[in-house]
């Protein structure tokens, strides 16, 4: 018997990691296990998101997918390595998503930008 999630249903799910729920980018240089840890202990870099900085979109399989907008010009506020990128939410320290990076030399007074990335997907189910 085949299945089908609606893409409004879809993008709600998406909205738990996006939209008003992830609120702040942090580029850390380990993988952080709690928001403390990306907030403070690996990170770097912070900015802060809006919902205007993530779309939603046809999933590149199928489904839905959220997307970030490039952020452009974030200072860098600690020298150190940057590996990872982590979105959260401040209104109740939670860590939405965790995303490896490139790994970069970042110094402090500097600026970072951060690409247009795909965020997640969630594909139609069979």
């Amino acid at each position: 018997m085949a299945k089908n999630i609606p893409d409004a249903i879809i993008e709600l799910m998406l909205d738990v990691i996006g939209a008003s729920n992830g609120d702040k980018l942090f580029i850390c240089t380990a993988q952080p296990a709690t928001y403390a840890e990306a907030s403070a202990t690996y990170d770097v870099a912070t900015h802060t998101l809006t919902s205007g900085d993530y779309s939603k979109g046809d999933g590149d399989t199928s489904g839905r997918k959220l997307i970030l907008a490039a952020q452009t010009g974030i200072t860098v506020d600690h020298d150190g390595i940057a590996t990872h990128y982590v979105i959260g939410k401040s209104g109740d320290t939670s860590i939405r998503l965790i995303g490896t990076l490139t790994s970069q030399q970042v110094y402090s007074g500097n600026t970072i930008n951060f690409p247009a990335t795909d965020i997640d997907e969630i594909r139609d189910v069979a």
